[in-house]
């Protein structure tokens, strides 16, 4: 498989780096732009166009990050626009029909251009006209998101009645939109603005620092190559990636098909020897009360009976049973119960927080939140984690789930996390595998192309779960471990 996002990172470095393209003469020098821009700004000054904008700080040589052509200049990035805003930060509800008017959010945001937008809050008229006093928000101005997910870009091409949500800066500029886009998209730019992303809640690259944001400048007929040059290369990956993902879209369908053949009982022989589902029930209600009771948990009253809506058939000693029937749940602390400024360097008397990175990298050893032992003896003991649990990331990147192993600090989950302790009776592996296949699909988007919500608890717990006896369990997970890799070697 080809990495394209590699490539298109090292297109955009290039080319921001002067290397893409031929300095011509004819061209003139950034210097001359730059006083243009500075004069068109005076003259909307004067005019009342725009407000007259307190000095920026001088560009420093331990700022600039790379080197670019002679004919260049370094500048921030306020000195380039006319405008840099971001949407409302106490959004109105909106209107339950659908009206013309609409408000987005960093959601709408994606590769390159407006999405998902059916995913959007409508507006009345004279609401969206009090918002847009906000954001006057024109063609050709840049959008970026800052708060939540930072980075997303794309140029404003009209057509459509928007104002937006905190999470996204409307940025009109003096110099051509379509690079200013793609400065953003370069990877010491997307570093910079995650690295010094700031808030408790949700990180934010907020306007205070976006206004100083360096942005490397080129005279204006070469922003123009620059761009045709990207535009043309983004062109070829992405038929690459059309391709690429018709074929990795074949090989996803066929492990899925794998898997959805081994929850139903068709993989594997049923033995006599196993005992049956219905036995195994009984030891699980057992066990799972003992969970709760350890970790200080309630009864589950919201967990109802069996019906006859089953989702498939399974083999006559299977059992269905209610998905919170396997074991004990617990989404993280909330809110403002587990903030940054709680967290203190690791010590002897510290206990590690557990973020939605562990989740998504499978790797137990990473990050350097703590808080005090006195703080979870008080506050954070039912959000404890012991080895064996399950960690589920609930924000970002969504649906990624990691065993805990024996060899984890001592921690807590954060507000990103669902603790998932399975009952003894049931094999981890074997959850994970219906986790994985079968509860995904019920938090994907309308298109079903991906995870965008894990479900409410009182959805969740209720969803069903095919029951085979454990020893059949395992054979389940042996013989999926056996295919799964085989259908890897085929990319």
């Amino acid at each position: 498989m080809i990495d394209t996002q590699a490539i298109r990172s090292k297109i955009l470095d290039l080319a921001m780096r002067g290397q893409l393209t031929e300095q011509l003469p004819e061209d003139g020098n950034a210097e001359e732009l730059y006083q243009q821009i500075l004069e068109e700004k005076q003259k909307l000054i004067k005019e009342g166009k725009i407000k007259k904008e307190k000095p920026l700080p001088e560009i420093t040589d331990e700022e600039i990050p790379f080197e670019i052509p002679e004919n260049w200049k370094w500048v921030r990035l306020k000195e380039l626009c006319t405008k840099i805003v971001d949407g409302d930060h106490n959004p109105p509800a909106g209107v339950k029909e659908a009206t013309s008017y609409l408000m987005l959010s960093a959601q709408n945001i994606n590769r390159g251009t407006l999405t998902n937008l059916d995913n959007v809050r409508y507006l009345s008229a004279d609401v969206f006209e009090e918002e847009n006093k906000r954001t006057k928000l024109e063609v050709d101005d840049v959008l970026l998101t800052i708060v939540g997910t930072i980075g997303r870009s794309c140029v404003y091409q009209g057509g459509f009645n928007i104002s937006f949500q905190r999470s996204v800066a409307v940025i009109t500029t003096l110099i051509y939109s379509k690079f200013l886009k793609y400065a953003f998209d370069i990877p010491f730019i997307q570093n910079f603005m995650i690295e010094h992303a700031t808030g408790a809640a949700q990180l934010g690259f907020y306007l205070n620092k976006l206004e100083k944001l360096l942005i490397p400048l080129p005279p204006n007929a070469e922003q123009k190559r620059i761009v045709k040059k990207i535009d043309q290369a983004f062109s070829v990956l992405d038929t690459i990636d059309k391709l690429q993902a018709q074929y990795a879209d074949n090989l996803t369908a066929l492990k899925s098909k794998l898997i959805d053949a081994a929850i139903q009982g068709k993989l594997t022989e049923q033995l006599p020897e196993d005992g049956t589902a219905e036995e195994l029930y009984k030891q699980i209600q057992i066990e799972k009360a003992k969970i709760v009771f350890e970790r200080k948990g309630r009864k589950d009253n919201s967990i109802l009976p069996v019906d006859e809506k089953v989702p498939f058939e399974i083999p006559k000693k299977w059992k269905w049973i209610r998905f919170g029937e396997t074991g004990f749940f617990r989404k993280g602390p909330f809110g403002s119960s587990l903030t940054k400024s709680m967290f203190v360097p690791k010590s002897d008397n510290t206990i590690k927080v557990y973020e939605q990175q562990h989740a998504i990298k499978k790797d137990h050893t990473l990050g350097t939140y703590y808080i005090t032992k006195e703080y979870f003896d008080t506050s954070m003991k039912g959000f404890e984690v012991l080895p064996g649990d399950i960690i589920v990331s609930c924000a970002g990147t969504i649906g990624e789930t990691y065993i805990l192993p024996d060899t984890i600090e001592r921690g807590i989950i954060n507000q990103a996390l669902m603790r998932i302790t399975v009952v003894p009776s049931i094999d981890k592996q074997f959850f994970l595998y219906y986790f994985d296949s079968q509860l995904k699909k019920s938090a994907q988007d309308g298109n079903g192309s991906a995870i965008t919500n894990i479900p409410p608890f009182d959805v969740l717990k209720n969803l069903y779960f095919p029951l085979p006896p454990l020893a059949e369990q395992k054979r389940i997970v042996q013989k999926l471990d056996e295919i799964l890799p085989l259908c890897d070697r085929l990319k």
